[in-house]
């Protein structure tokens, strides 16, 4: 698959994370990791303490819930994920960065192979990355529910 190809079908946002990622070393994917989870948004008040109002995703080995909303057309996304969680944050602010403020049809039309695309794989373990494949699976799952007449 050449580079175009590999971002041609990605939302704007999360083809420049994937940029990013492929433009350093594996170790500096890590740091890369760690900034975006020290940017995760914390929740809004709505969600504080409502653990029960989010899906949680029992693929990741921390523990990680989710909520989407779409509201005029547009999707916004949530996550929870304690501090001591850096890899799972991560990812969450990945997927955040790339797909909050999106349309559902750009959401539903990323690829599912779009976490495999951040070259992470050389940085975190394949089950580390079968939760951020949850993360998406429940996202588009969650979008599909919300906009279903």
């Amino acid at each position: 698959m050449s580079p175009e190809a590999v971002l041609d079908d990605l939302p704007p946002a999360l083809a420049e994370l994937v940029e990013d990622f492929n433009a350093v070393s594996a170790k500096e994917r890590l740091q890369l990791l760690l900034e975006l989870s020290d940017e995760l948004p914390a929740l809004p008040e709505r969600f504080a303490g409502g653990l029960a109002d989010m899906e949680q995703v029992h693929e990741c080995q921390s523990p990680l819930f989710l909520a989407v909303e779409v509201s005029e057309g547009v999707v916004h996304v949530f996550f929870d994920a304690p501090p001591e969680s850096p890899t799972t944050r991560g990812f969450a602010g990945i997927l955040h960065t790339g797909l909050d403020g999106l349309s559902p049809s750009e959401v539903l039309a990323v690829p599912d192979d779009a976490p495999y695309r951040f070259g992470l794989g050389e940085a975190v373990s394949p089950l580390r990355l079968r939760g951020m494949l949850a993360m998406l699976a429940r996202i588009k799952r969650q979008v599909r529910e919300r906009v279903s007449p």
